[in-house]
């Protein structure tokens, strides 16, 4: 659905690629950027498998933001392989990057990603997040010098998306180089992908959250039913895992950690679908789900 602007005035919209290696805080930014919760976050690397995007209208200018999963090097498994092709298929046609950097820190999957760069048209303006961690606060300018003289015209913005900080510079950086043109969705739309999608990210991020290391990698969630009835959406979902072991780990003694991963998911869906939820989990083993395309794109991992 897309609107149009009256004769007599102008709108901008772009789209906006927010990439990095793992766990730098892509997706944290792209929350508050938003100002609501929609790509779901943790500590763990590899968290966002899809991309999402969020989008925000604000008058004359309508922001089109996509979260992409982190890019990194390992590509042994076929999700691995699938992110990677994910997140360097958003490059494409983007009118910015936001190029995602934790701190002073500076590795080799940062000057992979910085590699990918170069083949973009896009201007690039680079996000040094998670600045308010910084213990000693005089390494940031040096940081941002050899940065300045390695990105060259890249402007660069220091933030703490947590904590909302420079996030209105960013935002207004961005919208001076998004292109002239009509919005492409309606003002009050923040994302393309439906609830049922939302909901499965929801479970897989309180996975994440509780366990750890110990499963988080190779458990995927199915949403099998998702009605409405009588102002309640009911919903259940699937987890799959992939060895017994992890199955008798997510489910819990007696089931208790099962019922708090579903207790704390239904508590953020009420949240994002402003209503009651009715919410249903249940376990199953599938081996090898995660290395093999056609499980993946049965599962709704599709390029």
């Amino acid at each position: 659905m897309s609107t149009t602007s009256s004769s007599d005035s102008k709108t901008y919209c772009g789209y906006i690629a927010i990439v990095g290696r793992p766990n730098v805080g892509k997706s944290t930014l792209l929350n508050h950027l938003i100002g609501q919760k929609l790509s779901i976050t943790s500590r763990k690397p590899q968290t966002t498998r899809h991309t999402l995007l969020g989008i925000k209208t604000e008058g004359d200018t309508q922001f089109i933001y996509v979260d992409t999963p982190g890019l990194h090097s390992n590509q042994g498994r076929a999700i691995n392989r699938y992110m990677n092709r994910v997140a360097i298929t958003a490059l494409r046609d983007v009118d910015v990057v936001v190029f995602v950097i934790d701190r002073n820190v500076w590795t080799e999957a940062d000057a992979e990603v910085a590699e990918l760069l170069k083949s973009t048209s896009a201007p690039v303006i680079l996000a040094v997040n998670k600045v308010d961690r910084l213990e000693d606060k005089n390494v940031l300018l040096p940081h941002l010098q050899w940065l300045g003289e390695q990105f060259g015209s890249a402007e660069i913005v220091p933030v703490s998306a947590l904590n909302n900080t420079n996030l209105a510079a960013l935002e207004a950086s961005i919208r001076e180089r998004l292109p002239e043109g009509i919005h492409f969705f309606s003002e009050d739309q923040i994302t393309d992908r439906n609830e049922r999608f939302l909901a499965a990210e929801l479970v897989r991020e309180k996975i994440t959250r509780q366990l750890g290391d110990e499963v988080p990698y190779q458990v995927a969630v199915q949403i099998e039913e998702f009605k409405h009835e009588r102002g309640v959406r009911h919903i259940s979902a699937l987890v799959l895992v992939e060895r017994e072991g992890q199955k008798r780990i997510l489910i819990g003694e007696k089931g208790s950690r099962l019922k708090s991963i579903g207790q704390q998911a239904r508590l953020d869906m009420e949240e994002l679908f402003d209503g009651k939820v009715m919410l249903n989990l249940w376990v199953k083993v599938r081996s090898g789900w995660s290395d093999d395309e056609r499980a993946l794109r049965s599962l709704g991992y599709t390029d």
